[in-house]
């Protein structure tokens, strides 16, 4: 068995507890149905955790080397397009 801790998006499913407002629960299971339910808020969850380790990323960056200019941050943006465009099919450009 792997000692590596697992990365997000990794790892057996674990049953966790989870408190939502009730509109916000109704309208995720009008959207998706009971049995997605549990797949749609992972999948949250796991974006808004990636979101918050490319922020985590950039001010470290910025903070080492100072900002990034307009024209690194369009590089970049045309870099991940690409990624994302090859691993997930059809990502929309980023803007």
């Amino acid at each position: 068995m792997s000692t590596e801790p697992y990365r997000v998006g990794e790892g057996p499913a674990t049953r966790v507890s989870l408190s939502l407002p009730e509109g916000t629960a109704e309208a995720i299971r009008q959207r998706v149905g009971k049995r997605e339910f549990s797949a749609f808020i992972a999948a949250a969850v796991e974006r808004e955790l990636r979101g918050r380790i490319l922020d985590e990323y950039l001010a470290d960056y910025e903070r080492r080397r100072g900002p990034v200019s307009e024209q690194e941050q369009e590089r970049a943006r045309g870099i991940f397009d690409e990624v994302f465009a090859e691993e997930a099919g059809e990502w929309p450009a980023a803007s």
